[in-house]
């Protein structure tokens, strides 16, 4: 049995009760037929959102970029990619979020810009240039034979050297993603009030409530960078994230970063905190008293499943340790003044659904009701990925590498094809003959970022609907990625048809987790999972209100959950025994079928304890 979670989780704060809900541009709406999603369509969308229960929508970037990364490599902070609209767009945009009570975040990403940023055409200049120390440059080392080798053999996120040749100054820079996006250097403070300029105030005095920080523990690396261990002596650059994460200077810049900039207004932050698996160093980020961040992602339960070097490579786990994890995170701020998130999926991640049930047509939808039920259950700000609230799942096997499109799957297909050609005597096996092509598929299919950044479905037209709004409809470009093939029956017109579709589901389990009744035992409340590390087929809890602080009456509710495709028993708490007990939600359905102490396959119920 866990241990009771008794929280004392401070005041109700709009950012901490409020649903977010997460858009990827490119992928979203696009309302004009060239085949991207636009700031238009996400307009045209907004009444939906409200209408679902959202009240705050986080934003991937949309700003100026060459798009090596999806966006997240930045050449101008203060304006728009133009296939997705323009700065007076997103002022709209804004307008129209808070013309229906909901708040609007942007992806704050400086960790690294683009090198089409003007910052570092300048940087990259000359040695003597004033922006030459805004990025972090070194020189090479030299091989006994003479060849010219990076400053330290540290392994990129997306493969290679995190070091790349600027051929005309004569050094290195260094990038932990993509070549393309050199690191800022933050040691020095004039690049720091430049960011804060550019990136922050640029966008808080146009409207926007906030930022999703995109790397928020990377940003002090120290000044030495010195090699990693080796942890694969058969490769010549090694990964290691303990000598770029958390660094010495770490809290020093994001507390500079709140006093000068975040607390002159009414936001909210939430970070992507990486490689961070200490309890005591995540709370120090998100500590009230410490004045940096609202709240951080965690990443051990979406995690799940990667290779430990490469995540392509995936490992076996059972529902224990997801278990695991939900009881950590859930006891993750007890006894002091932080918060936390509650999240399944993101751009980053592949679809829940297929993660961690069972995706096939058949079972799919009772599979994401149960999900909605555990998820809007758990303390902490929920947020919710596009496609999520009707079930969107992974894409079909039969995609080839043809059809992906996210660097990070097309690099590590690279890697895959070039040791394969090495170890066959510099011989190249075509795709479709290679075992490793084959089983790297496989992987990416698994977990790969695409699942989550293909179109948007909205209807059973081509495409999803995705697209919509071109002079003459037969104009309408191919969707700039490929569509899931079963757009036809799995889109929100068919949901919102439905009254017992994930989509409405996933309306009421919203509207029951913000209501007065419920909020502070949902939002707010304590945990108490049971049988964490014996059971692999239910996950059981209860969560318990403390009144609000208010002396009102403790609520609590028990919660079961059917991680199976079978009808199982459970067993109430001992806490619970002995009271008496009202169905409150049945993820099938609460007037047939319904059986105490029985569940049934991939069922979800939540009981209020009286």
């Amino acid at each position: 049995m866990g241990e009771l979670v008794a929280k004392k989780t401070g005041p109700r704060t709009w950012w901490k009760h409020g649903t977010v809900y997460q858009i990827y541009p490119a992928s979203y709406k696009d309302s004009n037929g060239d085949g991207i999603g636009d700031i238009p369509g996400i307009i045209s969308k907004l009444d939906y959102l409200q209408d679902l229960g959202i009240d705050i929508i986080w934003i991937s970037p949309m700003y100026d970029s060459p798009q090596i990364d999806m966006g997240y490599d930045i050449s101008n902070y203060e304006d728009i990619y133009r296939p997705y609209g323009t700065v007076a767009d997103a002022e709209r945009l804004i307008e129209e979020c808070h013309k229906r009570s909901m708040k609007l975040v942007f992806d704050l990403v400086i960790n690294h810009t683009s090198d089409q940023h003007a910052w570092f055409k300048e940087s990259r200049s000359s040695k003597d240039n004033p922006k030459r120390d805004w990025y972090i440059w070194r020189p090479a080392k030299y091989a006994l034979d003479g060849t010219r080798q990076p400053p330290n053999n540290w392994r990129a996120h997306f493969d290679g050297s995190a070091w790349e040749w600027d051929e005309g100054s004569q050094e290195y820079y260094l990038h932990l993603f993509c070549p393309e996006q050199p690191d800022l250097n933050w040691e020095n403070s004039t690049t720091r009030q430049a960011i804060y300029d550019s990136s922050m105030k640029f966008w808080l005095d146009k409207g926007i409530d906030g930022f999703r920080v995109d790397t928020v523990n990377m940003y002090s690396k120290g000044t030495a960078l010195p090699d990693a261990v080796v942890h694969d002596p058969e490769a010549p650059y090694q990964f290691d994230a303990s000598l770029f994460c958390n660094g010495p200077r770490m809290h020093e810049f994001l507390s500079e970063m709140h006093t000068q900039v975040l607390s002159k207004y009414d936001c909210m932050t939430v970070g992507e905190l990486p490689h961070t698996p200490r309890t005591a160093d995540v709370i120090r980020y998100v500590s009230a008293t410490s004045k940096e961040l609202d709240m951080v992602f965690q990443f051990d339960l979406v995690d799940l499943g990667q290779g430990a070097d490469y995540k392509f490579e995936t490992r076996p786990y059972d529902l224990v340790d997801i278990k695991r994890i939900l009881d950590r995170f859930q006891h993750l701020i007890v006894g002091t003044d932080a918060w936390s998130t509650v999240f399944m999926e993101n751009h980053d991640q592949s679809r829940s659904v297929s993660r961690y049930t069972d995706d096939s047509p058949a079972t799919r939808g009772a599979c994401a009701k149960m999900l909605a039920v555990l998820s809007a259950t758990l303390t902490g700000t929920l947020y919710l990925y596009q496609g999520q609230e009707i079930g969107m799942v992974n894409v079909s096997e039969d995609w080839t590498a043809k059809d992906y499109k996210d660097v990070e799957a097309l690099n590590y297909l690279a890697h895959v094809r070039a040791k394969e050609k090495a170890a066959n005597g510099g011989k190249t096996v075509p795709d479709e003959d290679s075992p490793a092509v084959k089983e790297a598929l496989r992987g990416i299919q698994a977990v790969g970022r695409d699942n989550a950044r293909i179109p948007m479905l909205w209807d059973d037209s081509p495409h999803g609907g995705f697209s919509s709004g071109a002079e003459n409809p037969a104009a309408v470009a191919e969707p700039w990625m490929r569509a899931h093939d079963d757009y036809v029956t799995l889109n929100v017109k068919q949901q919102l048809a439905d009254p017992d579709s994930v989509l409405h589901f996933w309306r009421k389990m919203l509207k029951l987790r913000k209501s007065e009744e419920w909020m502070d035992t949902f939002v707010y409340g304590s945990f108490e999972m049971e049988d964490v590390e014996s059971d692999k087929e239910r996950i059981c809890f209860t969560k318990s209100s403390d009144g609000n602080g208010k002396g009102e009456e403790q609520k609590m509710v028990f919660v079961a959950l059917n991680f199976t495709g079978k009808e199982l028993g459970y067993e109430v708490p001992e806490r619970v025994k002995g009271k008496k007990t009202s169905l409150l939600v049945g993820s099938l359905g609460v007037e047939e079928g319904v059986v105490d102490g029985r569940l049934r396959a991939w069922e979800g119920r939540i009981y209020e304890v009286l």
